[in-house]
């Protein structure tokens, strides 16, 4: 079998897989296959389970700092304030302000927990169908669409007040003195709530996707029988 048959085979085999996969999430309007497996049950279980593994992790000391996938950097304004610091030998001080934004981080996310399962609970099973049939990070996706305005909202002030029970905030005043009191340098003054705001939410969603990928393509993450039963409609 030559090779544009072997891909006309294959192309075949997907065409079907998808078809019988979209007939079995439209079975019946109650959110169940024909097989009694709840879908919309299923997607929120997964998606709880992100919340409760992923997002702890996140609260944790270091949880931000620590981990390459979320750490917060800081802004373009404020790399040169990091550069000009190292050059003339107060790298511990740009390192301290640099891992102050991640605690301030840490220290807010636990606030976004109750919110995400407030939206989790409201997924429909028309939300699941298209969710099911959607990308690796499908749910993640939604949740993102469904809780971001309301966790903006409500971290700004979260993130203001953790930049003060971690210290950020004295840390930050005290770096952006020594920077501007460098000769020749452009002064600066940036308020970097807004950008760790964004930053710690990006974090969140990020980490909720990781485990909802591996749950969609890891058999062995499906660690109970409802999950084993909706994502195997995928497979």
């Amino acid at each position: 079998m030559n090779l544009k048959k072997i891909a006309l085979v294959c192309l075949c085999f997907i065409s079907v897989s998808c078809a019988e996969l979209q007939q079995v999430v439209n079975t019946l309007p109650n959110g169940q296959t024909g097989t009694g497996i709840d879908i919309a049950a299923g997607l929120r279980q997964a998606l709880d389970f992100g919340i409760d593994k992923q997002v702890t992790k996140l609260t944790q000391k270091g949880g931000f700092y620590n981990n390459s996938l979320v750490k917060i950097m800081l802004p373009e304004e404020l790399q040169k304030v990091d550069k000009t610091l190292r050059d003339i030998g107060l790298g511990s001080l740009a390192d301290e302000g640099l891992e102050a934004i991640n605690s301030a981080a840490e220290n807010a996310v636990g606030e976004a927990t109750p919110i995400f399962v407030n939206a989790v609970k409201q997924i429909t099973f028309n939300d699941a169908k298209n969710i099911l049939l959607g990308s690796n990070t499908a749910a993640t996706s939604y949740l993102e669409t469904k809780t971001s305005s309301v966790l903006y909202t409500k971290f700004n002030p979260v993130i203001k007040n953790s930049f003060s029970k971690v210290g950020a905030d004295q840390i930050w005043a005290n770096i952006i003195n020594k920077y501007n009191s460098i000769p020749f340098v452009n002064k600066v003054n940036p308020d970097l709530t807004d950008y760790v705001t964004s930053e710690a939410l990006k974090g969140v969603y990020k980490m909720i996707g990781v485990e909802e990928q591996q749950i969609r393509t890891n058999l062995s993450s499906r660690t109970t029988t409802l999950l084993q039963q909706v994502f195997a409609l995928q497979d």
